[in-house]
């Protein structure tokens, strides 16, 4: 009996505070879901509007916790940590604050600066 072969998953990984992420393409994200019988598509119902934080807020003040520890614990102001990530001070600024939500490349940026650092202090 012959063994199908399988195909190779192509992904990024990044790691976020110590917690590796697996990046796919959302078609693969969508056929894995449909494999695990996830609905990727499926809504909530309507609720009673609700006051407390919604999951993007809660997600925000926890990156925005992160970064600021991770960056304090590297010894590094906003002002370097900017620009060793190539971003603008403003835009760590309210990453920090948990004002705006940074695309993907941004987070990359701040974490490969971020562990660049953190390494120079071991």
């Amino acid at each position: 009996m012959a063994r199908r072969r399988r195909k190779a998953l192509a992904y990024q990984t990044v790691t976020l505070d110590g917690v590796s992420y697996a990046v796919v393409r959302r078609s693969v994200f969508d056929r894995l879901c449909a494999k695990a019988g996830v609905d990727t598509d499926a809504q909530a119902p309507a609720a009673e509007p609700d006051t407390s934080l919604s999951p993007f807020d809660t997600d925000r003040a926890m990156l925005a916790e992160k970064l600021l520890r991770r960056r304090k614990g590297a010894g590094l102001t906003q002002a370097e940590l900017a620009r060793r990530a190539q971003v603008r001070v403003e835009t760590l600024n309210r990453i920090e604050r948990g004002k705006t939500t940074p695309d993907f490349k941004t987070v990359r940026k701040l974490a490969v600066a971020l562990e660049a650092a953190e390494k120079k202090l071991v």
